[in-house]
């Protein structure tokens, strides 16, 4: 009995879920940063868990919603420059959105 190994396969399935793994980190880094440029800072209210090494209270979760809207007002992008990167920042979830179906469809259909 003899196994044999595509060692050519194994590199090809290597290489594309590392190029998809920075394409979709990238994407989604890329709109983040242009969303934050935008003045859209996006705050997430923390979860409590009963087991969590740390916990937020209200008074830092309040004073972090507070440092995003003095962050988000002193935006020096003009109105026009701030939709763009808005526009830019849904673009680039778009395109990670895409790049996890593909991956998706991929395993699927193979």
């Amino acid at each position: 009995m003899s196994i044999d190994i595509d060692w050519l396969a194994f590199v090809r399935v290597f290489v594309v879920a590392l190029i998809g793994a920075v394409v979709v980190v990238g994407a989604y880094a890329t709109g983040l940063r242009l969303l934050v440029r935008a003045g859209r800072v996006p705050v997430v209210a923390p979860a409590e868990f009963t087991d969590a090494i740390t916990v937020i209270s209200p008074k830092q979760a309040a004073r972090a919603e507070k440092a995003a809207a003095k962050a988000a007002r002193k935006s020096p992008l003009s109105p026009g420059q701030k939709m763009l990167a808005r526009i830019g920042a849904y673009a680039s979830f778009a395109l990670c959105a895409v790049a996890v179906a593909a991956g998706i469809l991929l395993i699927v259909v193979h």
